[in-house]
């Protein structure tokens, strides 16, 4: 009978542990599950503060769409010099390919042409001070 006591003793102590492991982990299960729930509910306002940012940008589509379409049309005269100063960008653009690229010089104008022209041609005729390598003029006492 002595064996039985110390059985019973060994037994109600495992149920003891049994029962305090029990306890452990209802109470991590618990705590995960609040987690859990607030994540949960973290992520539903998140979902619906984009689902109100969405709705606002289509609506914000909505409208430029509708202005775009009830926008008064150009007059004539700024579609014809829209379509002559594009004409004038194709024109030109062979020209300034390769400056806009980076790897040249920009051309030059008529008006800047003639203009160094006529300025190799007076320094040809007459040099400046700057360009005659001998001493400067003496101060006037």
């Amino acid at each position: 009978m002595a064996s039985y006591t110390v059985e019973e003793f060994e037994l109600s102590q495992k149920h003891e542990d049994i029962l305090g492991k029990r306890a452990l982990l209802l109470q991590q299960m618990e705590a995960h599950y609040e987690q859990q729930r607030a994540k949960r509910k973290q992520q539903f306002l998140m979902c619906q503060a984009a689902k109100q940012r969405n709705a606002q940008i289509l609506k914000d589509l909505e409208n430029v769409e509708k202005n775009l379409q009830t926008r008064q049309l150009l007059h004539p005269n700024i579609i014809s010099l829209e379509t002559r100063y594009w004409a004038s960008v194709e024109r030109n653009l062979p020209e300034w390919e390769q400056y806009l690229l980076g790897k040249g010089q920009p051309p030059l104008s008529e008006s800047e042409k003639k203009l160094k022209q006529q300025r190799l041609k007076t320094a040809q005729q007459d040099p400046s001070p700057a360009q005659c390598r001998g001493k400067p003029p003496r101060p006037k006492p």
